[in-house]
């Protein structure tokens, strides 16, 4: 049985054992539906133009839904979300603005100042932060003056414009808390921050996603005004695969009832469906059109219109309830207690969840409740010894990731097709984009790396996330895993899909890496090893890693490309095109991968063995292999050259030209870095125990000249002899250290560069038919458009591959003990072993998010509302990667996701 500590503790176990489905709400709306792939039905490909945010407040959504702070079920038939206005906007806010790919100086971005601050793994509690101008929302000035400005210019942000000064905004808090599985109170608590009394309306809304529009499910669901008790106003939802739901909302506001349909008049010059469009309370509320919205009161959109006028410093609370007890029913109407249930068949309701009635004391207590909970999980998550400015910066890192998940819907094969009720798709989509993935069928819940600038999978960021989420959730980190490996995403010929943009793009290969590591922290965590759980995701990976070995070594000489595998613009070609110069690359990274992927599949094989020995023959396979490309890297190569340069002690790619020439592209960077990550140690009480790939491991050491150099044995375990297997030997490894703990090169006072300083004053070039070719050190945003521009591996610091240098290094540190120091930093006279090594990088990677002895935090930049405004410095941003030199952070903003790693930094090496 797995440990159980906490409340939230035990909805897990009921959630495991689908004895309560506490998973079935949650925040999984999109926070941008529109410009996605999936939405794109144009012949070209242009998902940026074809549904553009004009578009998105009268357009239904083909494969899901987005908002603010809004939550909905795990099929997203039913959504509820947060919609504003501050009698200024041009348009009601309803979803979050930003920016496209082709209007950014580095690409798409989101425009908008919106916060996670707390979530259970099960949802029971939740709580974001949205803050709003009370000026006119700069849609316009912020589209011009970022196509103004050139890619070695920063971003224009919101807080650039203007709108938040004098503090002329309103805090939007939007809480949940789960009385039960169906039945959620919600919380809206809007605030005045100016100095001056604003007007104010908040419209939460509920409505159902569009699937009878397509002509292939015409059953429809609808929501309709219903009785309630005094004091609220309430509706009755229906829809066919959940029945009855009611939505109560304090305080009678005005309820507005709509259709979720195309407003073909506005944009198409067409004929509407329904007299009742998407975009209605927009129409009714900021164009004054009181004929918009349904006198009949029903549709399938509603809003619970609540106009306010707050003081300044003045606050108001909005109370609503979403839920599966029938308001009326069996209740008594005087009382505030607890009610019975006589719908949809369920028993009495635990102790302490208040009556529908009860909009106060109970309703309150129940939110106090499930804070105190989500308190009370944590404290068992997140060491005590941290200090209190790291513990919100752990907490706030799991909210992040909690709320990145996201109902993500895409059938491939109806995409291409198009619907019945639609226009039949133009004949290029037949050649274009993601054609040879038309068994693709995703309808799951999935974390996101960024639900706004990256609202589709990415599989090894998926990877990555899995880790930190092991830690509060191992069960969700398991299902995503597998969910990659499952027959409706992974293509019959192995390969894992890597985005929906580019669904045949190659990511890294990381996920036997992440399901051997999820694998020890569940066990770690929760005193359970799942080796069920291990076993199916290794047989899915054999199919994966013959995939690469059929398909990335061309010439069978265990050298591996790749294309750009994660690393965009890391390169001075885009490695996933051809060559300009003709050839090919051999790369050091792509052959690095899959020495690791080596390493992670025997660590897996090796613990199945210990109780099926059949996976003794399957381990002396990845042993073998791994020796082969360790082998080919560092000796032979193809034709003799290696991948190592001995002359710079450092791995780079090299250019195989058509003339049979070869040649090194000198640019120090992450490339050059990954050889490390190849490491694994053999322990004695293992292989001990396996005695047929202890036969075949010593036969082949016995028959291979050139195993020792990548394989060293120490006496230094009590249970016998310890090996270590490694891409990179001693010698090698002192080399490559002392590049990268240079200052002047790798080491940053926050973590390891992706790109050497070295290249600030002598950047890498490569004349090619006239053309010059530049790689040069660039620590914030790109300055090419390689890639859409809005990510730059010249410089800046990124938490995934950081976070495997801490643990190759912590690995390598468990062979060679005291026995190896380097000095770090190097030039500094004083060494150090490799466990300090490891806890310097983190401890460098950590201060990013912490106050420092100023009180600011480096992530923040030069934003100085973020270091000294008392209502924006506790507020943390996990950005996709950080300036390489003063930390601050930059690209999508919200990626939690793999940034969120560094709650596992915390957790496991403190600050």
């Amino acid at each position: 049985m797995p440990r159980i500590s906490t409340t939230e503790d035990q909805r897990l176990e009921e959630a495991r054992t689908r004895k309560k489905h506490w998973k079935r709400w949650g925040p999984y709306l999109s926070e941008r539906e529109w410009g996605t792939v999936r939405e794109d039905y144009s012949p070209d490909g242009t998902a940026w133009e074809y549904f553009p945010h004009d578009h998105a407040r009268s357009r239904a959504y083909r494969w899901g839904e987005d908002g603010i702070g809004g939550i909905s079920d795990r099929h997203q038939m039913m959504c509820f979300g947060l919609a504003s206005w501050n009698g200024r906007d041009p348009i009601l806010k309803e979803r979050l603005f930003g920016l496209t790919g082709n209007q950014g100086n580095h690409g798409e971005d989101v425009k908008e100042c919106y916060f996670y601050l707390d979530s259970t793994p099960t949802h029971s509690y939740m709580r974001m932060l949205y803050k709003y101008p009370q000026a006119e929302f700069p849609y316009e000035f912020l589209v011009e003056e970022n196509r103004r400005r050139g890619r070695r210019q920063p971003e224009f942000e919101l807080l650039d414009t203007g709108v938040f000064s004098e503090n002329r905004y309103f805090d939007l808090l939007v809480e949940y808390a789960k009385a039960d599985v169906e039945d959620i109170l919600i919380r809206i608590t809007a605030v005045n921050r100016g100095p001056e009394a604003a007007p104010l309306h908040v419209l939460p809304q509920f409505w159902f996603r569009n699937t009878w529009s397509w002509g292939k499910d015409l059953r429809r669901p609808i929501a309709r005004a219903a009785a309630s008790v005094p004091g609220s106003s309430c509706v009755e939802l229906q829809h066919w695969q959940y029945g009855k739901r009611w939505l109560l909302c304090a305080g009678n506001p005005g309820m507005l009832f709509t259709e979720n349909e195309t407003n073909y008049v506005r944009l198409f010059n067409g004929k509407n469906r329904c007299a009742y469009v998407k975009d209605a309370f927009h129409e009714y509320l900021v164009q004054g059109n009181k004929f918009a919205v349904n006198p009949d009161l029903m549709g399938t959109k509603v809003a619970a219109h609540y106009p306010l006028h707050l003081a300044p410093g003045a606050s108001v609370t909005l109370k609503l309830r979403l839920t599966d007890i029938e308001p009326l029913a069996g209740l008594d109407t005087n009382s505030p207690g607890t009610g019975i249930i006589t719908s949809p068949g369920h028993a009495e309701r635990a102790q302490g969840v208040p009556g529908t009635n009860d909009f106060a004391a109970g309703f309150d207590a129940l939110f106090a409740t499930r804070q105190k909970e989500a308190d009370e999980f944590y404290e068992s998550r997140i060491p005590k010894n941290l200090s209190a400015d790291a513990k919100a910066v752990m907490r706030q890192s799991f909210a992040g990731m909690l709320w990145s998940k996201q109902f993500y819907h895409y059938e491939v094969r109806a995409w291409l097709e198009g619907d019945p009720a639609g226009p039949k798709p133009p004949e290029e989509r037949k050649k274009g984009r993601n054609k040879d993935w038309a068994q693709l069928y995703n309808e799951d819940i999935i974390s996101m790396p960024d639900k706004w600038e990256y609202p589709w999978y990415a599989a090894w960021d998926l990877a990555f996330h899995c880790i930190p989420i092991a830690l509060v959730d191992p069960d969700f980190a398991k299902e995503q895993l597998i969910l990659l490996l499952r027959e409706w995403y992974m293509h019959p010929n192995g390969q894992l899909p890597a985005y929906e943009w580019a669904f045949s793009d190659v990511n890294p290969p990381v996920h036997a890496w992440a399901a051997w590591r999820v694998y020890k922290i569940e066990r770690r965590v929760r005193g359970v090893a799942d080796r069920a759980f291990l076993e199916r995701v290794f047989h899915k990976l054999l199919l994966n890693f013959t995939w690469w070995i059929n398909r990335k070594d061309p010439d069978g000489a265990n050298i591996f490309q790749g294309g750009f595998l994660g690393l965009d613009n890391i390169g001075v070609f885009d490695r996933s095109a051809p060559l300009p110069t003709g050839g090919h690359l051999e790369q050091s990274d792509g052959t690095s991968w899959m020495g690791m992927y080596c390493l992670n599949m025997l660590a897996i094989a090796l613990e199945l063995a210990k109780e099926d020995p059949a996976y003794e023959d399957v381990a002396s396979k990845f042993f073998e292999h791994f020796v082969y490309i360790a082998h080919a890297m560092n000796d032979i190569g193809i034709d003799g050259m290696a991948l190592w340069d001995n002359e710079d002690g450092f791995y780079y790619d090299v250019l195989r030209l058509p003339d049979g020439s070869q040649h090194f592209l000198k640019i120090r960077s992450m490339v050059g870095l990954i050889p490390l990550f190849g490491v694994e140690t053999l322990e004695p009480e293992i292989v001990d125990r396996l005695p047929g790939f202890k036969r075949r491991m010593q036969w082949f050491m016995d028959n291979h000249a050139d195993v020792p150099e990548h394989i060293e044995m120490t006496q230094r375990s009590a249970r016998g002899v310890r090996r270590l297997l490694s891409l990179v030997n001693r010698k090698q490894l002192k080399r490559v250290l002392e590049r990268m703990l240079d200052e002047d090169e790798f080491l940053s006072p926050y973590g390891v560069r992706a790109l050497s300083r070295f290249h600030l004053d002598h950047p890498y070039e490569v004349q090619v038919n006239g053309n010059i070719s530049r790689v040069a050190y660039e620590p914030a945003e790109s300055g090419t458009g390689l890639f859409g521009g809005n990510s730059n591996w010249r410089g800046p610091i990124w938490f995934p591959v950081n976070y495997l240098l801490v643990e190759s290094l912590q690995l390598l540190h468990h062979y060679y003990g005291e026995d190896f120091k380097v000095e770090c930093p190097t030039h500094w006279n004083r060494e150090s072993d490799l466990w300090r090594i490891a806890a310097e990088i983190s401890r460098r990677l950590v201060l990013i998010f912490l106050r420092d002895r100023t009180g600011r935090r480096p992530v923040a930049g030069g934003t100085e509302v973020f270091q000294s405004d008392p209502h924006w410095r506790d507020l943390i941003l996990f950005y996709e990667y950080f300036h390489g030199d003063n930390g601050a952070g930059l690209g999508a903003s919200h990626q939690t996701g793999w940034t969120g790693l560094v709650a596992k930094l915390l957790e496991q090496s403190g600050e």
